[in-house]
């Protein structure tokens, strides 16, 4: 049997490749756009509900304006989100932002100037800080928090996933 072949350019290649990617994501079926994923409070306060409605009871309320969340399912307006530590609920899509951020893991975690262990240090962040966040190589993201920037491990960070590469 002869095996018929159609040769494609290298960017014809890596559309395809782009293609099969995006459809082997989990989309959110009112935004098209990945869940999980992440996003951060706008507001300094907002209500976390049982369900996807004003109907629905108030759990608890988040306080922290910048806060990262991530962003499990999606119904209507409603968002249900996650916090570090798991917890969540239905939050409205007019408190959530696109803006990324990120809460520092652990303690005295040093800010370098570049991505290098061996890098001078900026800065120490303490755990719990939340920081904006920039771009991030396979093992490092720079952060920035309270007017200081620097370079920070990956793994000292909640609010990334541990694949993902940004400019």
């Amino acid at each position: 049997m002869i095996g018929v072949f159609r040769v494609i350019s290298a960017s014809t290649a890596l559309v395809v490749a782009a293609q099969m990617a995006w459809c082997d994501v989990v989309r959110g079926k009112e935004t098209n756009l990945p869940l999980p994923r992440f996003v951060s409070l706008k507001a300094s306060e907002g209500n976390v509900r049982r369900g996807p409605s004003l109907s629905h009871r108030i759990d608890w309320v988040f306080t922290r304006r910048d806060m990262p969340l991530r962003i499990v399912a999606e119904h209507g307006h409603w968002r249900r989100v996650q916090d570090r530590d798991g917890q969540g609920g239905w939050v409205h899509y007019s408190l959530l932002s696109g803006v990324r951020t990120v809460i520092v893991e652990s303690d005295l975690t040093p800010m370098m100037v570049k991505p290098d262990p061996t890098a001078q240090i900026n800065a120490y962040a303490e755990a719990g800080v939340v920081a904006r966040l920039g771009e991030c190589s396979i093992e490092w993201c720079r952060v920035s928090a309270d007017g200081r920037r620097g370079w920070v491990e990956k793994t000292a960070l909640w609010g990334v996933t541990p694949d993902e590469l940004r400019d």
